[in-house]
């Protein structure tokens, strides 16, 4: 099956252009060799290089790319099939953009295609090409730093003792997170998850339940959250809780009973954001909708967790706009090697800036992976990078500092 990768990295400082043709000729020996053929694309600072080949020869030599230290930052574009090769008379040939006039380089780029079919710009192959050729998305080239340029250090005359809180229930407990702005250092909000004392996941907690119990379970859960956040001394500081989006539904004046136990812990609603997922929200659109329009009267914040994992967030963005949105872990893990990622992400930041929506990176674990949606545009961030989550306390964070070159 023949398999193409399209990625796009930058020239390190160290690396002489000169050596760049002796480059090609070693690339196009060693794809020769696998059968492995394509074009590398050089513009006096990034490359761009089109794969193409058996799928396990192009993946392995792929791998060795990425190993490359003579480049940085790089993104893999595409991965996909095709049914015959673009550029395939040499292992590798190198194409100095430099060399060629503006006018005339995409067509010169193009005369060195071979596929019996015409090349034309309906291929996506071809779309990412022509965009590095003609630059138009420069702008998004984020060029991050390596990860180790930054240590993420404790701060222990700013950190107070915090207490463990031991919950009223011996079915479940709550770890806490914080989500931060690192830069600012500051604390924005703290998230509790349940965690079931049986080492359950929530989901399968939930799932021995009969249904109406379970929404009953997950809404009065919130009562014991609140009294250990007013014990953990969160003050100034915003929870955010997760509800089914059912048990706002289905729960008879579920809103009127969070309102009396944030009440009966000496906190406010517009401390509270209650974080809903994209699954299931519509099953009973109508009740749903009139519980969020209570909870935002009452001062209560909305936000959708782990948005792009589920099939409703972008229908849920057009029926109740919440005051923030968390993208998913999955789609930020490895987002600073990932074009895929980082289209989507960067569409995410758009609407929600003409929504004026808060968006939040969760499951952030990699310093690459934050400065890249630093670079982006995102604020706030929550993952192990920053601090854990803790079980009945609060964790402590480690903050970015910048090392020092000498």
């Amino acid at each position: 099956m023949l398999s193409t990768i399209i990625y796009r990295s930058h020239i390190s400082d160290d690396v002489a252009f000169k050596t760049l043709g002796n480059l090609a000729e070693k690339a196009n020996q060693t794809n020769e060799a696998h059968s492995v053929t394509g074009i590398l694309l050089f513009n006096g600072t990034h490359f761009f290089q089109v794969l193409e080949g058996p799928e396990e020869a192009v993946l392995a030599i792929y791998e060795g790319i990425c190993r490359d230290p003579r480049h940085h930052n790089l993104v893999e574009l595409m991965r996909d099939y095709a049914p015959a090769r673009r550029f395939g008379n040499v292992g590798m040939e190198l194409f100095d953009l430099r060399e060629y006039d503006r006018e005339i380089v995409l067509q010169a780029v193009l005369d060195k295609g071979t596929s019996k079919y015409q090349l034309t710009y309906d291929d996506r192959a071809l779309q990412f090409l022509r965009v590095f050729v003609e630059a138009t998305e420069r702008e998004n080239y984020f060029e991050i730093p390596p990860g180790d340029s930054w240590e993420f250090i404790v701060d222990n005359e700013e950190t107070p003792v915090r207490p463990t809180i031991r919950p009223a229930t011996d079915e479940y407990s709550f770890a806490f997170q914080p989500i931060i702005d690192p830069l600012s250092r500051q604390i924005v909000s703290l998230e509790a998850v349940m965690r079931p004392t049986s080492g359950a996941s929530v989901s399968d907690y939930f799932a021995g339940m009969p249904r109406n119990e379970m929404y009953e379970v997950d809404l009065k859960s919130k009562q014991h959250v609140f009294a250990m956040a007013k014990q953990l001394g969160i003050d100034g500081l915003t929870l955010s809780i997760n509800l089914l989006p059912m048990s706002l539904a289905i729960v008879p004046d579920a809103v009127d009973f969070l309102l009396q136990a944030i009440e009966a812990n000496g906190l406010v609603p517009e401390q509270i954001v209650v974080e809903v997922t994209e699954n299931g929200a519509l099953s009973r659109v109508d009740e749903f909708e009139a519980a969020i329009k209570k909870l935002k009267a009452s001062g209560i914040s909305l936000a959708i967790d782990g948005f792009g994992a589920g099939s409703a967030g972008l229908v849920l963005l057009t029926q109740f706009q919440p005051d923030k949105i968390k993208i998913d872990g999955n789609i930020i893990a490895d987002i600073h090697k990932s074009g895929p990622k980082q289209a989507i992400v960067q569409a995410i930041l758009k609407f929600c800036s003409s929504l004026q929506i808060a968006v939040i990176a969760e499951g952030v674990n990699k310093p690459e992976e934050w400065m890249w949606l630093e670079s982006a545009g995102v604020c706030n961030f929550q993952g192990a990078l920053f601090a854990p989550s803790t079980l009945n306390t609060l964790p402590v964070v480690a903050w970015p500092e910048k090392l020092e070159v000498f």
